[in-house]
């Protein structure tokens, strides 16, 4: 498996789209380089996207912590495609389209209530749920701001006796923070779906989906772009890179978050989810 430098991987594309935990960023925030990188592949007129299954805060908010301390905003929030974004029109379509004064309860902090709101549904915390009654909708978001014993039994409950929707707006199994990794909302569904034996409707890579979504609007800034001029990096085979090679993109693997440099070219040749490019990560 050879490494490659990152600055030379990204001369050759027009536009490149980032995943966001492990590549920019992980649970402490953005990484030291990050915000000089993104301003030096602005100047270098690359259009930047980021691709994210990220659905604990609105777009406009992840936006800022793309800034630049001197050159401001970065990313626009238009630029940000999170996961949470095609939760949102699924609940708008299938839920609040039938039911326009619908409740949804949700689990994640208060800020990821903005992709149940933008749906036109009113949000709900889970933990304040009236077990007197059925929501709408049963929506998981994020894997903070609850407890996770008293309120996920909480969930599974729910989800047993409701016929609503369970949709999952975030479909990662993990994340990297400071100290290691932690479990995300996809490792929660998971853990839910076989005992409540339901449907659940899951958003986010590798779906099809989530890159259709990105190349449109990518397309509606830079029109007549092709696909062969757009770089997906990721460090995610199953989810980013997979995805992105689905959607017929060049893809680079970096061993900044999930994927471990040790367990890189084993992992691999395990799935042949092989990327175009392998790099240590962004700043090399």
């Amino acid at each position: 498996m050879e490494l490659r430098s990152f600055s030379e991987v990204t001369a050759a594309y027009d536009v490149i789209f980032f995943d966001s935990y492990g590549v920019l960023k992980n649970s402490g925030g953005v990484l030291k380089g990050v915000p000089d990188l993104l301003l030096r592949l602005t100047q270098a007129k690359k259009d930047l996207y980021v691709i994210t299954n990220d659905a604990s805060k609105a777009p406009e908010r992840m936006a800022q912590s793309f800034s630049h301390p001197v050159e401001g905003e970065l990313i626009p929030a238009s630029q940000i495609i999170s996961s949470g974004l095609l939760a949102a029109d699924f609940l708008a379509a299938q839920v609040a389209a039938k039911k326009p004064n619908g409740r949804a309860a949700y689990l994640g902090k208060p800020s990821s209530a903005y992709y149940v709101e933008s749906a036109g549904l009113e949000a709900i915390p889970l933990a304040e749920w009236n077990d007197s009654e059925d929501p709408d909708a049963i929506v998981l978001l994020d894997d903070e701001g609850f407890d996770w014993f008293r309120d996920i039994n909480h969930a599974l409950n729910i989800i047993r006796r409701s016929l609503s929707p369970v949709v999952i707006g975030n479909a990662d199994l993990l994340y990297p923070t400071k100290d290691g990794f932690a479990l995300a909302v996809g490792s929660l569904a998971n853990m839910l779906q076989p005992i409540a034996q339901k449907t659940f409707y899951r958003f986010g890579k590798p779906d099809a989906m989530m890159f259709v979504y990105a190349l449109q609007a990518m397309r509606s800034a830079r029109p007549g772009t092709k696909n062969h001029k757009v770089l997906m990096v990721g460090d995610t085979l199953h989810t980013d890179i997979l995805g992105a090679r689905m959607a017929g993109l060049d893809t680079v693997l970096v061993l900044s978050g999930n994927t471990l440099a040790a367990q890189a070219e084993l992992q691999i040749q395990s799935t042949g989810i092989v990327p175009t490019y392998v790099c240590p990560d962004i700043l090399s």
